[in-house]
């Protein structure tokens, strides 16, 4: 941790499309509760990133590895009391690091690629074990 505080940061999330909602976080922990990347890999933390987020942790935010794991599931948005839609805040986030040079443009496209490929995936598996 840089221990340096960017607190315009959390108000550039706000006006990037998908972090709208970021201000009406309480920090509840509703989202990490019920997050199954987080059930499996305890170093995901959704409420850490949002607590990085209004704290203006920029750098450690939009550099961290844990930005890219979340598979859009929107299991945090359907149980956020507050609707502050983490995972569309997880888009922005990864927009952010890919304009700010920090990421480049081809690793959000193959993690959206791995993400639409796991789906896609899982909805033949089941459609398999279905038909027998």
């Amino acid at each position: 941790m840089s221990g340096k505080s960017n607190q315009n940061f959390k108000n550039k999330v706000a006006v990037t499309p998908g972090g709208e909602h970021v201000l009406d976080c309480f920090l509840c922990g509703t989202c990490t509760a019920g997050c199954p990347v987080s059930e499996i890999d305890g170093n995901f933390n959704p409420r850490k990133i949002m607590r990085q987020i209004l704290s203006g942790m920029k750098d450690e935010t939009l550099s961290s590895n844990e930005i890219w794991k979340c598979n859009q599931c929107h299991t945090c948005v359907a149980h956020c009391p507050q609707d502050v839609r983490f995972a569309d805040i997880i888009r922005a986030l990864r927009e952010m690091a890919v304009s700010g040079g920090i990421v480049s443009a081809d690793l959000n496209d193959k993690i959206k690629n791995i993400d639409l490929q796991t789906r896609k995936q899982r909805l033949e598996t089941i459609n398999e074990l279905l038909k027998t």
